[in-house]
């Protein structure tokens, strides 16, 4: 598949001699292989981060397999990124040689659109993405953190607190700001209100936590029983619904002041609105692949609303990582090395993970995987 440049011209990566390491994917199949390639030189602007752990996230299957039919071959996934600075431009400032810096979904926007100006890049029309995209400073194919460096313009660089583990803050840097931003702008951070979680894997785990942090009661809902003494007496949340039954449902009717589902297989949302007190909000953050079923009437009676959420900006992601360090909010991750990461990759598909993978870039990364 040829790149969609966006009317930008790519740039021979002969013409960018810096050399990077990683793992790409070469085809559909997602098989995850050693790879050679280019990053550009470090620019006035530019810190070059040597990434110390990156996370797995579910996008990262859905990329390396097509699944979104809009993968650019090959592709190095990887958008849970942390590392140290290694150098730095003559004009960045506030990032100094030896920060711990963390890198999320996008690595550049227009910078002009309401968007950005208002501080949410993450809804730009230009966003570019970590990986898979054509970055316009300099023509090239952007590549994720499965890698042993990269450089970044300083403006979408977050600083990691000294006292987070740098291995658990790496999926904060998606599945924390997915599940952060949207609490904050629905007023799902009021200490004393009612939280509902809907599933329990590598987002539902990080929103339970950042409920707790705020003083919410937080319940998790999931289809799993067997999930219950995991979330209550682990993760801490207060209460535990089986959205199968339904008398438990049925118990906790119009009782939430709002809801984070964020589930990506298709499941039915009615049931989960009628949990919702009135002018309850429910915020999708899962992307199941088959549209929604939602009755006009469901949402009418009752005042319910229903609404989408994609990450979050640079300042937000920046407030979150902050509020994770003085909070000590960290994801649950299972660590493992570079050539484990195939099986990694077999093993998510599968749902066996609790509750992100998450790969030790700079001690088990090399060209002999």
């Amino acid at each position: 598949m040829a790149a969609p440049t966006n009317g930008k011209k790519l740039v021979p990566e002969e013409e960018h001699p810096r050399k990077a390491f990683g793992l790409a994917a070469h085809d559909s199949s997602g098989l995850l292989s050693p790879f050679h390639f280019s990053r550009r030189n470090n620019g006035d602007t530019d810190v070059t981060i040597k990434i110390l752990y990156c996370g797995i996230c579910h996008s990262d299957l859905h990329s390396i397999k097509n699944e979104w039919k809009n993968t650019i071959y090959p592709i190095v996934a990887g958008h849970e990124i942390v590392g140290e600075i290694i150098e730095v431009g003559s004009n960045v400032k506030n990032l100094k040689l030896g920060d711990k810096a963390g890198v999320g979904c996008m690595v550049e926007s227009c910078r002009s659109c309401p968007s950005c100006i208002s501080g949410f890049e993450n809804y730009c029309p230009g966003m570019i993405l970590t990986y898979n995209s054509v970055h316009p400073k300099d023509g090239t194919m952007t590549y994720g953190g499965y890698s042993d460096m990269i450089v970044m313009d300083q403006d979408f660089v977050v600083r990691i607190p000294e006292n987070l583990p740098l291995d658990k803050a790496a999926p904060l840097l998606c599945a924390g700001i997915t599940v952060y931003s949207p609490m904050k702008y629905n007023g799902l951070n009021t200490p004393g209100k009612h939280l509902g979680v809907v599933g329990l894997g590598g987002l539902g785990h990080v929103a339970v936590k950042f409920g707790k942090a705020f003083g919410m009661k937080v319940t998790v809902i999931s289809s799993s029983p067997n999930k219950e003494k995991e979330a209550i007496e682990r993760l801490g949340a207060d209460a535990f619904l089986v959205s199968r039954s339904d008398e438990q449902m049925k118990a906790a009717v119009a009782s939430m002041d709002g809801i984070i589902d964020t589930v990506s297989a298709t499941h039915p949302i009615p049931p989960l609105l009628s949990l919702l007190k009135p002018n309850g909000k429910m915020i999708l953050v899962g992307a199941p692949e088959k549209p929604l079923e939602v009755p006009a009437f469901t949402l009418i009676f009752g005042g319910k609303n229903l609404s989408g959420s994609m990450i979050g900006g640079i300042k937000d992601t920046q407030e979150m990582i902050d509020f994770a360090g003085k909070h000590n909010v960290t994801a649950d991750i299972e660590l493992i090395s570079a050539d484990y990461v195939n099986k990694a990759i077999e093993r998510l598909a599968k749902a066996d993970v609790r509750y992100r993978f998450v790969i030790d870039i700079a001690n088990t990364l090399n060209s002999n995987i």
